[in-house]
C-alpha cells in the first residue's frame, strides 16, 4: 500500500463526499476513484457503501480508516521530530511574572525573534508557583521565576542572585526615627518571599515586630505603595535602583540571603531544540538584560 493511496481514503473517509475530497487534494475524481478501487483490491473488501446521494464507510471501512489515523499520526510526530534536527520551530510557550517580562525580558524576546522568526511565541505573565505548575503540566515550555522550583523532575539554571532590601520613602525616614519607623509602619512584602522564608528572615534578622503586614503578588504594586508612604518594604534592589539613585527610596537593611532567579524547563525535554534555543540565549543575554 502506498501512503499516497491511504491518504486519499483517508480524505474521501473524512469527508464522504468526492468532490470536496478533489478539491482539498488537489486530484480530479477520476483519479481518486481510481486509487480508492486499488486500495480496496489490494485488501479485498469495499470500503464505501452509496445509500442515494450519501456515501458511508462500510465496517471493513471503519477498521481501516481507525489504523490509518493512528499511521498519519506517527508520520506526522516523525516530520516534527525531524524538522528538530534542522532547527527551532513550533509554538514556544513562555511563563515568567510581569516584573521580568517588563523589566529585561523584552530585549530578548527581540534577539530571539530576529534569529528564529520561524517560532511562534506565546508569552504568559503569571506567578513563580504559576510558571512552576506550568511548566510541569507541559502548558509552558519554558519559566522564569524567582526562588527554586521544588520539583525533582524540572531542570534550573541559575540566572542571578538578586540583593534584597527593606526600605522606606524618603518622606517617613526624614520625619522619624529607625525605631520609629520599624514599630509603627506596615511592613510590606511578596507572597513569594514568604514561600522562600525570606519575610520571615528579613524581621529576624531586623530583630522586631511590624505593626501590621501586607502580602502583595506584584513587585511593582510594592514599589508603589512604598514609594506613597505606606509602609516598609522588602524589595528587589534591582527592581528600585533608579529610586535609590534618586533619594526617593532610603534603605534601612539589607538581607543576607539573596533572591535567587532561575530558568526552568521539564528535564526529559532538555534536548528539544527549539527550548534548548531559547533557553541558551536567556542564559548568555540575561547579564546585559539586567544591566550586569
Amino acid at each position: 500500500m502506498e501512503l499516497r493511496t491511504l491518504k486519499t481514503f483517508q480524505v474521501v473517509a473524512d469527508q464522504l463526499n468526492l468532490t470536496k475530497a478533489a478539491e482539498m487534494l488537489g486530484y480530479t475524481q477520476p483519479t481518486i476513484t481510481l486509487q480508492i478501487q486499488t486500495l480496496e483490491k489490494e485488501i479485498g473488501h469495499p470500503l464505501f457503501n452509496r445509500v442515494g446521494k450519501k456515501t458511508f464507510l462500510t465496517p471493513a471501512g471503519k477498521m481501516m480508516k481507525e489504523h490509518v489515523d493512528k499511521l498519519f499520526a506517527v508520520v506526522s510526530q516523525m516530520d516534527k521530530a525531524i524538522k528538530m534536527l534542522d532547527g527551532p520551530y513550533g509554538t514556544l510557550v513562555v511563563a515568567a511574572p510581569e516584573y521580568y517580562w517588563t523589566h529585561y525580558l523584552s530585549q530578548l524576546i527581540r534577539s530571539y525573534i530576529h534569529h528564529h522568526p520561524q517560532v511562534k511565541l506565546k508569552l504568559v505573565s503569571c506567578n513563580s508557583a504559576d510558571a512552576v505548575n506550568m511548566i510541569t503540566s507541559n502548558e509552558a515550555d519554558i519559566g522564569i521565576i524567582a526562588g527554586v522550583s521544588g520539583k525533582p523532575e524540572v531542570e534550573s539554571k541559575l540566572l542571578e542572585q538578586e540583593k534584597l532590601l527593606v526600605v522606606t520613602s524618603r518622606e517617613i525616614y526624614e520625619k522619624h526615627d529607625r525605631s520609629y519607623i520599624m514599630e509603627h509602619f506596615p511592613f510590606i512584602y511578596k507572597e513569594s518571599y514568604n514561600l522562600e522564608g525570606l519575610h520571615s528572615q528579613s524581621i529576624t534578622e531586623l530583630d522586631y515586630h511590624p505593626a501590621a503586614a501586607i502580602e502583595s503578588s506584584s513587585e511593582e504594586a510594592i514599589k508603589i505603595a512604598v514609594l506613597n508612604h505606606t509602609g516598609v518594604a522588602l524589595i528587589s534592589a534591582n527592581l528600585i535602583r533608579e529610586e535609590l539613585a534618586s533619594g526617593l527610596l532610603v534603605p534601612l537593611h539589607q538581607l543576607e540571603q539573596r533572591l535567587d532567579t532561575h530558568l526552568i524547563f521539564l528535564k526529559d525535554r532538555s534536548e528539544e531544540t527549539t527550548i534548548r534555543s531559547f533557553a541558551e540565549l536567556v542564559i548568555e543575554g540575561w547579564p546585559e538584560a539586567t544591566g550586569r
